[in-house]
């Protein structure tokens, strides 16, 4: 039940940031949630691999290519749902990275409570 909740809460975010930003748009609330299934599934099986990869680059700059890791994995969750889901440039993907990272540390103080 807990991972639901998640992922429609992660799905709101993702049309949260389609309201703010004219370079981000996703096509409705089923895409949004089969986006944060993939992106999901990206940050369980990508994620972990670029990090071990990255690692010399983010310890260089005390993590914060971390962000640019999860603006990678937004990148490539983009990349498979084609154009139901737009981001427009790289700078884009990492403020709504950030602006994700942010808003599901609010989530999962919300889920976990």
């Amino acid at each position: 039940m807990r991972l639901i909740l998640s992922l429609v809460l992660n799905a709101l975010v993702l049309m949260l940031l389609d309201y703010l930003f004219e370079g981000f748009m996703i096509n409705g609330f089923w895409m949004a949630l089969l986006a944060a299934v993939i992106l999901s599934v990206l940050n369980v099986i990508v994620k972990p691999i670029l990090v071990v990869l990255t690692l010399p680059i983010t310890i260089v700059t005390l993590g914060l290519f971390l962000l640019v890791v999860n603006a990678i994995t937004l990148w490539l969750t983009q990349m498979l749902l084609g154009s139901s889901f737009i981001i427009d440039g790289f700078g884009v993907a990492i403020i709504s990275a950030i602006l994700i990272s942010i808003l599901n540390a609010f989530i999962n103080r919300i889920v976990d409570a």
